[in-house]
């Protein structure tokens, strides 16, 4: 009889990749980020254990937004006070905070539960080329397409 092999997270090996995201397109490079995080590219990956890898994306100043995405596209958060809305478009957050931007996307495409939670810990979003994970010793993901 044949039985589904389950990972056990002790039994995890986790790696560390690299992105750069100079001139992809922000969705691309999102879900590509996220199927790292939750580990989708290995052949042991099992639904509710964590077998995802660590990714680090650098030039996050620099990604693409399609269309007219950066004048439509609005982020809106609340003070939960009323009146309380706050609307920012896509260009101003690019601006101001460039890693939110790509966060919020690969945030969006990650569980909403407790592994999805554990799984944002492990992405590291840096606006220029600069990032403290050179210890680690990340291998570069080039993207698909």
């Amino acid at each position: 009889m044949r039985t589904t092999y389950m990972a056990k997270p002790n039994e995890v090996e986790r790696k560390w990749y690299i992105i750069d995201a100079t001139d992809k397109t922000l969705g691309r490079l999102a879900s590509e980020a996220a199927s790292i995080l939750r580990g989708k590219h290995k052949t042991q990956f099992t639904p509710h254990v964590d077998t995802g890898d660590f990714v680090v994306i650098i030039n996050a100043e620099k990604v693409h937004l399609t269309g007219k995405k950066l004048q439509d596209k609005k982020y809106y958060r609340h003070s939960l006070y009323p009146g309380g809305l706050k609307v920012t478009s896509a260009g101003d957050m690019l601006k101001n905070k460039p890693e939110r931007v790509l966060e919020f996307a690969i945030h969006g495409m990650l569980p909403k539960n407790r592994l999805g939670n554990s799984l944002k810990t492990k992405l590291k979003v840096y606006a220029g080329s600069e990032h403290p994970h050179q210890a680690q010793q990340p291998e570069v993901w080039e993207l698909r397409g």
